[in-house]
């Protein structure tokens, strides 16, 4: 097929390299534009725009497509590039743009969305992290036909994946990820027989991923363990949980509920044993051994190494202010 691809993060990447690899002919790819990132904050390509380059696919960074928008003279000239590719179809995948009515309507075969949940759960920005967060038992990829509404499209695949005690967001996204790309191929040559069978998703059971804020990132020690542990698996890679203690904002990146409850008298957030094997800290009515951390400006590692450069005794006390 001749298609345009819209996406911008290493989730989006994986897709287009499958779509590359399987022999369609990427006419057009649109792309966030450049953000600062790393310690210097230069300008950085997406992942997208990283991988188009290389091999050769034209790319538009329009910073809007609404033509009555902020930014209309990007809009008229993404309409020119769209408009001109004459595609069969557009492939979306984490693109960060809303997709307003002309740009759906513009390929022969409408836009094809890649969604890294079951829909109608966790429709939005950020379905990886609150699956884990919520303690859901699994999860999965939707491919949509889109329309106007936000993660609203019609169901053309859905395939469910279960997610183990282990997981974090950082697993279940490259996981997912292949998961998604490979559904894309297999509907891509539904659609060129014109097999295409869509299904609307369900009137119950929506709710929505809103964006991951850095604020959500502390740890809230008056929680359960459960709780606790989901937010840590959730927040993995970003933007890592983090905790205060001895003045310090120390980012914990695998943590896990063990048996056994506190005294009552005990404050939430106290550190009860430390161990080569993890620290155990006191949450509500429950206990969580937290074994891989990271001081500012140092390496993620295994609390058996940061108590080697980190003097940590029973009776200390994160910090429960800084939530």
């Amino acid at each position: 097929m001749k298609l345009i691809f819209a996406g911008t993060p290493e989730f989006a990447r994986v897709a287009l390299a499958q779509l590359h690899a399987a022999g369609h002919e990427v006419v057009l790819v649109l792309s966030q534009p450049d953000r600062p990132a790393g310690r210097g904050m230069k300008l950085q390509a997406s992942a997208v725009k990283q991988f188009a380059l290389a091999h050769a696919m034209a790319v538009a960074q329009p910073r809007s497509l609404r033509l009555d928008g902020k930014y209309p003279q990007d809009a008229m000239a993404a309409r020119a590039a769209i408009e001109a590719a004459q595609a069969d179809a557009m492939v979306v995948a984490a693109y960060g743009l809303i997709l307003p009515q002309w740009v759906l309507d513009a390929p022969r075969l409408g836009c094809f969305n890649i969604h890294a949940s079951l829909l109608p759960r966790w429709r939005g920005a950020a379905p990886i992290h609150r699956a884990l967060e919520a303690g859901d038992a699994q999860t999965g990829v939707t491919l949509m036909q889109m329309d106007a509404g936000l993660d609203t499209g019609a169901m053309l695949q859905v395939e469910q994946l279960p997610i183990a005690a282990s997981d974090t967001t950082a697993t279940l996204h490259d996981t997912l990820a292949a998961l998604g790309a490979r559904l894309m191929v297999h509907t891509l040559n539904i659609a060129a027989s014109g097999g295409l069978n869509p299904v609307p998703q369900p009137a119950e059971g929506i709710t929505y991923a809103h964006k991951i804020e850095k604020h959500e990132a502390a740890i809230d020690w008056t929680q359960t363990a459960a709780v606790i542990t989901r937010r840590v698996r959730a927040f993995n890679p970003f933007p890592g949980a983090t905790a205060r203690l001895n003045g310090e904002t120390l980012k914990i990146w695998h943590a896990h509920e063990v048996s056994g409850t506190p005294l009552e008298s005990t404050p939430a957030g106290t550190v009860l044993a430390v161990s080569p094997d993890g620290m155990v800290v006191a949450a509500h009515n429950s206990l969580v051994t937290l074994t891989e951390l990271q001081r500012p400006g140092g390496k993620r590692l295994h609390v058996a190494d940061f108590l080697r450069g980190f003097a940590l005794q029973p009776g200390m006390s994160f910090d429960t202010s800084a939530r």
